[in-house]
């Protein structure tokens, strides 16, 4: 008779999260043997201490770890098995960013048209605009678009342009060559950040477009594919033409900003914007916050932001100085740099603002 301290495989399957096939798989791998067989029946008993291993063991396979490797893991110090856990996700991610290489080239290759020229851009310049303007992207299961950048091509601008609904980002490039076409569509903005490090090494980057995809051509003939989604992308031009022009215009140094946004801990930041500058404190904090230098023309007025949506608006601004255009409350303020327009954000307030 077994142990009165163990428990059934059936017991141990339900305490685990493991299916009793799966228990009965893991014993005979040697990765989970019972505790006790019993010799007339063949009924497998576990005890209580196994419980964790067996649900650490359930918790790995879910990530599709070998049993090699899961077992390596289990039987690790906890420095040893986060490492090991790293590596088999990154080999995970690399893995799957072949597969999607791979299938964006079958795709384009489909139609067995030859890519469709657009434009030539300096790959540096291209990626640091990739990355500013991605940062008003938004992963939304219900409008995928919100995680694409509109890419616009025309004769003398090549134009990269996301929404999150709450921030819109843009910014305008100059081709390194003119191009030669009107194109526009919007790019997968994940398969552009895994597609970074190709832009940036490439001193000149030839777009291309095929029906499925977007080819990034560099000068060594390697070549990336990202793909189009096929959702249409919000019209913000019809926004931003219904936009009023802006009553308020602060001039500020962008690092004093960025610090007093950082130094409280509050999720939404208040701006109060004054004849002497602009002062920067929590929503819902006492006291008058921090006061930055500032020129301001226009009326005076008190805005407040999420911090999520204001600070990465400012951060990415080009140059030592932002110029921040405020409608007053309900309304996005245009975050631009000073000395450089091309690249400019809208952030929205939150809702409950008002006048001073």
């Amino acid at each position: 008779m077994p142990n009165s301290e163990l428990m059934p495989i059936g017991v141990f399957a339900r305490r685990s999260g493991l299916t009793s096939s799966a228990l009965r798989f893991y014993a005979d791998s040697g990765l989970l043997p019972p505790a006790e067989v019993d010799p007339v029946t063949g009924y497998r008993y576990y005890r209580a201490d196994q419980v964790a291993r067996a649900a650490g063991l359930r918790r790995l396979r879910e990530i599709g770890m070998p049993l090699a490797a899961a077992e390596a893991v289990l039987d690790a110090g906890p420095q040893d098995a986060a490492r090991l856990i790293d590596a088999h996700v990154a080999k995970a991610l690399a893995d799957a960013e072949a597969v999607r290489h791979k299938a964006a080239v079958i795709k384009s290759s489909l139609t067995g048209a030859p890519g469709r020229p657009l434009a030539a851009l300096k790959g540096p310049v291209l990626a640091d605009a990739i990355e500013q303007v991605l940062t008003a992207t938004a992963h939304d299961p219900a409008m995928p678009v919100l995680g694409g950048l509109l890419v616009e091509v025309s004769a003398e601008a090549v134009t990269l342009t996301a929404t999150d609904r709450y921030r819109l980002s843009t910014r305008t490039l100059v081709p390194a060559e003119p191009a030669t076409t009107h194109w526009a569509a919007t790019v997968d903005g994940d398969e552009l950040r895994t597609a970074l490090t190709h832009i940036r090494r490439s001193p000149l980057l030839r777009l291309e477009a095929t029906p499925h995809t977007i080819r990034l051509r560099g000068a060594d003939r390697a070549d990336r594919h990202c793909r189009l989604l096929a959702a249409e992308f919000p019209d913000h031009r019809l926004m931003l033409a219904s936009l009023p022009g802006a009553g308020t215009r602060v001039a500020v140094a962008k690092e004093p900003l960025l610090r007093a946004l950082e130094d409280h801990s509050e999720e939404r930041s208040t701006l109060r914007v004054t004849r002497d500058g602009l002062h920067v404190q929590a929503a819902d904090g006492p006291g008058p916050g921090a006061a930055l230098p500032a020129t301001v023309t226009g009326p005076e007025l008190m805005i407040s932001f999420e911090l999520t949506t204001l600070y990465p608006a400012v951060s990415t601004a080009v140059g030592p100085d932002v110029l921040l255009d405020l409608r007053g409350p309900g309304l996005p303020v245009t975050v631009r740099s000073a000395d450089r327009g091309d690249l400019t954000t809208l952030a929205m307030p939150v809702r409950h603002d008002h006048r001073p």
